[in-house]
C-alpha cells in the first residue's frame, strides 16, 4: 500500500492506494499517529483503495474517535465494494462518507 499525504493548513488529506488489510493497516495507523496533531479536518480519499479488511476498519474507527475530539473526518471517493463493506459493518451510520 502507498499512502499519499497532503497538508493544507489544518486540513490533512490521506489517500491510500492498494489494499488496507492486516499487513498494511499498521503503516496507516503509524502515519496517523504522527500526523494528527493540530489537524482540525481529516479527509480520506479512497479513490485508489482496492480493499479494506477489519484491521483497516479499526484504524478508521481510531481516527474517527481522535477527530471527534479535535475536528471532523470525512471519507471520499469510496468504491461500491468498500461502500458495501461499510454498509454491512455499520460504518455508514457512524462515518461521514461522501
Amino acid at each position: 500500500m502507498t499512502i499519499n499525504k497532503t497538508v493544507e493548513g489544518g486540513k490533512l488529506i490521506i489517500a491510500p492506494e492498494g489494499r488496507l488489510d492486516t499487513m498494511t493497516s499498521p503503516q496507516l495507523d503509524a502515519e496517523l499517529d504522527n500526523s494528527l496533531k493540530g489537524v482540525s479536518e481529516l479527509v480520506f480519499d479512497f479513490a485508489g483503495l482496492d480493499y479494506i479488511s477489519s484491521a483497516g476498519l479499526r484504524v478508521l474507527l481510531k481516527a474517527q474517535k481522535a477527530m471527534n475530539r479535535q475536528g471532523s473526518m470525512v471519507i471520499r471517493n469510496v468504491s461500491d465494494e468498500i461502500r458495501d463493506i461499510f454498509d454491512v459493518t455499520g460504518f455508514l451510520d457512524i462515518m461521514t462518507i461522501e
